[in-house]
């Protein structure tokens, strides 16, 4: 039988999303213009984006909550758009994980993390897991205190994880977070690549990884720097495909396909309410894509079909929009 679904894995927390005219310099008072809660973190806003595809996919999300408020909203968001919430287990030993998400007048975003629950998630809450789905997708590295721990064989615990999940019959799937200056990339990164079969990471993680420089001086994108660091991580180990995206597009390469640059749709300044989903929207899309075998391009351009929807909306899930209204907007782009 084929396999068909997506489970998504990881860091699963609570975006208390506030808006503010500016950023204020240190010391100083900015007015919060308005605030809303959303769910956050890479599995729930990958997941949610594709049930809000309607795309008939069978869903499926791991992770560790606490036992309190934001907790029970993250149930309660799973359960009103049917995502298998099964392996997401509950502990009074911490919180649920949050995030103070402050988005500026340009939709440019700043977060405060508390960790709280997904320090401890570990490998045995994978355990269970047997569903007969096809894509396993973990983020984010970086930010997984118990599964970023070393490992005598395999490296790291989650490089353990994403290779006791390809043993299980999943593409695997990894994203990681955006840490400037952080000195674990490479050590984090390396140990997982050889067990991936897609891997999309933004040009600030590819400039932490590669040590290449992403923008030329006159902040454009340096595509040509952008392929050499897609190409070393495919290289590397990853399976199937890289991607790495940035505001302007994506670069695109696979072991069956050439490396492409695809541009994404910009929105003018005043449309973008905000962006902290913009990357996990982009993400869904992507593995929706290659989930169905779609070529690169087309994989692509989902991806930043889904990424500019989320642009429309201050938190990572109200701008998610369905799988043919995606489809007509690029449709009318291609037109």
């Amino acid at each position: 039988m084929e396999r068909k679904g997506i489970i998504a894995a990881g860091n699963m927390l609570v975006d208390h999303v506030h808006q503010i005219g500016q950023w204020p310099e240190r010391g100083w008072l900015v007015e919060i213009v308005h605030s809303e809660r959303a769910t956050g973190g890479a599995p729930l806003n990958v997941l949610l984006t594709l049930a809000k595809m309607h795309a008939g996919l069978p869903l499926q999300a791991v992770g560790l909550i606490g036992e309190d408020n934001d907790g029970d909203y993250i149930t309660a968001m799973l359960d009103q758009y049917h995502i298998n919430r099964q392996l997401v287990q509950r502990t009074s030993s911490a919180p649920t994980s949050m995030t103070q998400v402050m988005t500026d007048a340009e939709g440019q975003r700043t977060f405060f993390h508390s960790p709280g629950a997904n320090r401890l998630l570990d490998l045995p809450a994978f355990e269970p897991l047997d569903a007969p789905l096809k894509i396993f997708h973990l983020g984010y590295l970086l930010l997984l205190e118990s599964l970023d721990r070393p490992d005598e064989v395999y490296g790291t615990r989650s490089a353990r994880l994403l290779a006791q999940m390809r043993e299980r019959g999943y593409e695997v799937s990894l994203d990681l977070v955006s840490r400037k200056g952080d000195p674990r990339y490479r050590p984090l990164v390396l140990p997982a690549l050889k067990h991936l079969d897609y891997l999309t990471i933004n040009e600030l993680e590819a400039s932490e990884f590669s040590g290449l420089e992403i923008r030329l001086p006159n902040g454009e994108p340096h595509v040509a720097n952008i392929a050499r660091a897609a190409s070393a991580l495919l290289d590397a180990g990853v399976r199937q495909r890289v991607v790495i995206h940035c505001p302007e597009g994506a670069w695109g390469v696979s072991r069956t396909e050439a490396g492409r640059w695809v541009p994404s749709w910009r929105l003018p300044p005043e449309e973008i309410i905000g962006s902290v989903g913009a990357g996990d929207a982009f993400c869904a899309g992507l593995l929706y894509g290659s989930h169905e075998r779609w070529p690169l391009t087309a994989s692509l351009q989902l991806a930043h079909a889904c990424a500019r929807a989320s642009l429309q909306a201050a938190n990572a899930i109200d701008g998610a929009k369905t799988l043919p209204e995606l489809q007509a907007f690029i449709q009318l782009q291609d037109g």
